[in-house]
């Protein structure tokens, strides 16, 4: 029968407890949100919003084509400006999602004959870059600059280190200095995924790359979200004006796809005005996140030490995650389940996130609820 393994693949999830399952929500959910990814809680922004809705009259509900034909409009250049100049980089070009951003930073800039060395903790999107590169990959330990090092003295030609900047799983951030490091002593460039950093981490929430001295380094490539502390849709890349005239010239993901919609355009050149007004926001978000891992702990939860907004607390197993999530679910808090195989350690955890906009009564219900429920 066609597509009969189907059947068995959906058996065996069943049996291990890994079934997924759609679970649509309501525009106005009675829940307290500790699932979603509005780090600075500027998705319902009334800025923001107003900005998506005012691109959406005037240029429409999509893009229309691709980037190269008719899906660049004068929103798209404005929004790649003012995310270069909001992070420190020499150039910026948009894409429909930080998925495609990532496919394209990686491909393109991995042709055949080249290395890429991976972080074993790497979002499904470097992964699957690695895989469509035509480059070499080489998996290393997880936040080792030194196993970075030594896969780069294996190799002579071009090279290519690949890393988040802050791990989605367990919130914790990359070594960016030190990989950096590494990099330069071999001649490689670093691309660095930045979507739990922008609007975290650095100065008012440029970055974990502006954090650390690498903005607008021309060996260093930061992609980016839209969707996460910005609020918004899309992706993006930024990097030296040569590897983003390279991206616009060689990316598949770019060259193909069609442009990001100009409503979310709109939305994030909103969020990116209302973050430069209000940099305090940032702070807030590290802020939440540190008090909810001290009450977390207090209660006697394995909780891992947040480097920016994510905070992770272990499971027993994916039944218990799942059991657990739904629990929370049903006493009025939405929080995150990570379940093999999305976690590369294969531990399942509740993953909360850290909002700038949550009240000192929320955090504490929060954690009341987490703690009630556990399994």
């Amino acid at each position: 029968m066609a597509f009969g393994w189907i059947d068995e693949q959906a058996l065996a999830r069943r049996r291990a407890g890994l079934v997924r399952t759609l679970r649509p929500r309501p525009a106005d959910s009675p829940l307290l949100d500790l699932a979603s990814n509005d780090y600075l809680g500027l998705a319902r922004h009334p800025e923001v919003t107003e900005g998506a809705a005012r691109a959406a009259r005037g240029w429409g509900a999509g893009a229309t084509g691709s980037r190269l034909v008719t899906g660049t409009t004068e929103l798209h250049a404005e929004l790649e400006r003012e995310l270069a100049d909001f992070c420190g980089f020499e150039a910026a070009l948009v894409f429909s999602s930080g998925y495609a951003a990532n496919l394209a930073a990686v491909t393109a800039l991995a042709p055949h004959g080249s290395l890429v060395v991976s972080d074993a903790g790497n979002h499904a999107s470097l992964i699957d870059g690695c895989r469509l590169a035509r480059g070499t990959t080489q998996v290393v330990a997880h936040a080792d600059p030194d196993a970075v090092r030594k896969a780069l003295a294996t190799h002579d030609g071009d090279a290519v280190a690949v890393s988040d900047t802050v791990f989605s799983v367990d919130g914790d951030a990359a070594p960016l200095a030190e990989l950096a490091v590494a990099c330069r002593e071999f001649g490689a460039g670093l691309v660095v995924d930045d979507a739990h950093g922008l609007g975290v981490l650095g100065e008012g929430g440029r970055g974990a790359a502006q954090a650390v001295g690498l903005a607008g380094a021309d060996d260093v490539v930061v992609t980016v979200t839209l969707s996460k502390s910005l609020g918004s849709q899309g992706g993006a890349v930024l990097g030296p004006a040569r590897v983003i005239d390279h991206l616009v010239n060689a990316a598949r993901t770019f060259i193909f796809d069609t442009g990001l919609a100009p409503a979310a355009a709109g939305g994030a050149l909103a969020a990116l005005g209302l973050l430069r007004r209000e940099p305090e926001r940032a702070a807030r978000a590290r802020a939440v996140a540190a008090e909810l891992h001290a009450r977390l702990t207090a209660i006697g939860l394995h909780a891992v030490r947040p480097d920016a907004a994510v905070v992770s607390v272990r499971a027993p197993s994916p039944e218990g995650a799942v059991r657990w999530a739904a629990d929370c679910r049903a006493a009025g808090l939405a929080v995150g389940c990570f379940r093999p195989p999305s976690v590369p350690d294969g531990i399942s955890r509740l993953r909360l996130t850290a909002r700038a906009d949550l009240s000192g009564k929320q955090i504490e219900r929060a954690v009341r609820v987490i703690g009630e429920t556990r399994p």
